[in-house]
């Protein structure tokens, strides 16, 4: 298979930074930035990929100069089977998730029109008075 983007395939950790993983795929290596791990936040690779790993990655581009962009993340999003959530409808525990989230919505907005009008007050009354002239 020819490098291109959007291809999945497995590669072989063959070093690891402290902004990434280089990853040897079909003979080139590409880089796994750090942020390209995992779903969750990363903060030491380490903990994730060790050298000589087997991992499978996305190909999220190849640049003019033959960089090669991977992502181990994106692979496994591909593999997640997707199926829409069930909702029994006829629950009453729905309904009153239903009147629940309706009343945090009137308290929200009635929270961020009281919160707009200070704004507005405040904005008003430092309007007036402190224009100063330059002549």
């Amino acid at each position: 298979m020819t490098l291109m983007a959007g291809n999945i395939l497995e590669g072989t950790v063959v070093n690891i930074t402290n902004f990434g993983a280089f990853v040897e795929i079909e003979g080139k290596t590409g880089l796994v930035h750090i942020s390209e791990v995992a779903d969750t936040f990363v903060k030491d690779i380490r903990q994730h990929l060790k050298e000589q790993d087997k991992v499978k990655v996305k190909v999220i581009s190849i640049d003019d100069n033959g960089k090669i962009s991977l992502s181990i993340k994106q692979a496994n999003i591909q593999k997640k089977s997707v199926r829409p959530a069930e909702i029994d409808w006829s629950s009453e525990r729905g309904k009153s998730n239903s009147n629940n989230f309706d009343d945090m919505m009137s308290k929200f907005m009635k929270d961020s029109e009281e919160k707009f009008q200070d704004i507005k007050k405040h904005q008003d009354s430092k309007g007036r008075g402190s224009r100063r002239s330059f002549g």
